[in-house]
């Protein structure tokens, strides 16, 4: 493994992933291969084309897009796939599910029949804890069956169980990680904690689903690349590995660390309706991956504070996303009725 093309690059944890491989393999190469949809953004990179040029490219491209796929691979002498393309929001996918099974099923299809007809090292598929569905007991591990909930949880399997299958039926050499929440720069405001953060720094209100009470595992984004480059590098082709803090908290304490962590008061919080088979625990089994050396390095709470104040202090790189058209658009059909309706009961 040296010259790896990242599908999805120019996203939140694909950037960061790029970024951290670059840094630390200083005679590795990296093609970002992405779409460049409302949430990958070449913002997200600047830093690493000025720094890293000679070891780094773009193309622009469409992981549905076979023959693009193959072209781009051969012509960067790719010897290993990360795949971090995806339609990720499980609230977009309630509004259109589609778009999700072409790009998260069809998509991985396409990646996986050029890492089997390239003769690649590795594949490497990047998964959510999500597929497991709501855990309200105990941990999920790897052999865990798969219950998801939402047309997003939903993909994200398929796309896992194909990557699972090449394995099987033609000895792909492939590898998986399901990783929890994960948080940190260059997110997309429209994720939970970037969302919460840029609203309380405008002293706007805070969305809180339902009862805030749902659990969750909010893992740094570089301790997320820190699993899945063990992975890569010491991971027994054909498994699956759980990435997360093993630890989990309830949304509102959640909100609670952003409010304290900027000094602002708790009246920001609403509660509005809550989303449509919202799962109310994910938990993650961790020692499969900390048994080849991995820690996280960051608690939740560690990471939400570290994340609130990347937000704080490059407005440079949100604000124009929230000031935009195409997010005042999803953020009004998103929370509008919800707010208004719970401004008309009070």
């Amino acid at each position: 493994m040296r010259r790896l093309m990242v599908t999805g690059g120019a996203g939140f944890i694909g950037s960061n992933f790029v970024r951290y491989m670059l840094e630390k393999y200083p005679e590795y190469f990296i093609l970002v291969y992405d779409k460049l949809t409302y949430a990958g953004r070449l913002e997200n990179l600047e830093d690493v084309a000025a720094k890293f040029a000679g070891r780094y490219a773009f193309v622009k491209g469409d992981i549905c897009d076979a023959a693009a796929v193959e072209e781009a691979a051969r012509t960067y002498a790719i010897d290993t796939i990360v795949n971090f393309a995806a339609e990720t929001h499980v609230d977009r996918s309630l509004m259109e599910p589609g778009s999700f099974i072409q790009t998260d099923v069809y998509g991985t299809f396409v990646l996986l029949e050029t890492a089997k007809r390239l003769g690649l090292e590795r594949y490497h598929q990047i998964s959510t804890d999500e597929v497991y569905g709501q855990v309200l007991t105990g941990r999920s591990k790897e052999s865990d069956p798969l219950a998801p909930r939402s047309p997003y949880s939903a993909s994200k399997a398929s796309g896992d169980l194909m990557t699972l299958a090449y394995w099987e039926s033609w000895q792909v050499p492939v590898t998986l990680t399901r990783g929890s929440n994960n948080i940190g720069p260059y997110q997309y405001p429209e994720k939970v904690v970037p969302l919460f953060t840029i609203n309380a720094l405008d002293d706007q209100p805070l969305p809180v689903y339902g009862d805030g009470l749902q659990m969750r595992d909010y893992q740094y984004v570089l301790d997320h690349c820190e699993g899945i480059d063990v992975v890569l590098h010491r991971g027994a082709l054909g498994e699956i590995y759980n990435v997360g803090t093993g630890s989990e908290m309830p949304n509102l304490e959640m909100t609670q660390i952003v409010l304290e962590t900027l000094g602002k008061p708790a009246s920001l919080i609403q509660h509005v309706e809550d989303r449509a088979g919202h799962d109310r625990r994910y938990a993650l089994d961790v020692s499969k991956l900390r048994a080849l050396g991995w820690e996280s390095r960051h608690t939740c709470a560690e990471a939400i504070e570290k994340t609130v104040r990347w937000y704080a202090e490059n407005a440079w790189w949100w604000r124009p996303i929230k000031s935009g058209e195409l997010y005042q658009a999803y953020y009004a059909q998103q929370y509008g009725k919800r707010l208004s309706e719970k401004a008309e009961r009070r």
